[in-house]
């Protein structure tokens, strides 16, 4: 009778075990995940005043092409054509927004999705503290950190950032890099027309180039620069000039 009693107890035991696993799993993911997002958080906080000294992207792109380019500008030591034309380019509406620009995801919305409503401020999230490619936790990550970025930084900082992670050919980051790989100029020294062909670039830097530009790319560069000094005129580029 013991032993049978035994027996049973010890079933109970491993079932138990059996059953915690999962419950201990899911627990420890998330606070796995608390934790991974506390340390953002306070990254997002250092990062107002310290630039970033490389991403998941970078470290990655390094490893595959054995070293990239990357050379740190301060806004002040950027040609001030090249904030305008990547505003233009990119997200227009970016002094006018918290961090989502709620018209063009309903333009986006309409549009089936083909359309891109992705800011500014939203790629710098994603390059600076997270990690490329398609997946719901990123997403979600992104939504959560994006207004808590903009609460923490300035217009001007998260341009400074942005200008200065962004890839603007296979390996080459940030405009400090861009503007004498592609041009033989330092980035203060940019002219109107080489920062939008710049901006025109971002998209896609693996297939677009600033330095053999296609007839598209020297047409969408045109656009550009148009779009770069309306927003001058009209006042959307104050947040990061004034």
């Amino acid at each position: 009778m013991a032993k049978a009693e035994k027996k049973s107890k010890t079933k109970r035991s491993v079932f138990w075990w059996i059953g915690a696993v999962p419950l201990l799993a899911i627990k420890w993911g998330w606070r796995a995940l608390i934790a991974v997002i506390i340390v953002i958080v306070l990254l997002v906080g250092l990062y107002s005043f310290v630039n970033p000294p490389t991403t998941i992207y970078m470290l990655q792109e390094s490893s595959r092409l054995d070293g990239i380019r990357r050379e740190w500008r301060d806004f002040e030591e950027i040609s001030p054509h090249m904030p305008r034309a990547i505003v233009a380019a990119e997200d227009a509406n970016f002094c006018n927004h918290w961090g989502f620009d709620m018209e063009a995801i309903r333009n986006a919305l309409e549009d089936g999705g083909t359309r891109g409503a992705s800011t500014i401020s939203q790629q710098t999230v994603k390059n600076v503290f997270l990690w490329h490619g398609r997946n719901y936790l990123r997403k979600a990550m992104e939504a959560a950190l994006t207004p808590v970025m903009e609460a923490f930084w300035s217009k001007r900082r998260v341009l400074e950032v942005y200008m200065n992670i962004a890839e603007f050919d296979e390996g080459v980051f940030g405009v400090g890099a861009a503007a004498p790989w592609h041009f033989g100029v330092d980035a203060k020294d940019l002219s109107a027309r080489q920062a939008a062909a710049l901006a025109a670039v971002l998209p896609s830097p693996k297939t677009r180039s600033a330095k053999r530009p296609t007839a598209f790319l020297k047409k969408r560069a045109r656009q550009i620069n148009a779009g770069a000094e309306t927003i001058r005129r009209d006042g959307r580029a104050a947040c990061f000039e004034g």
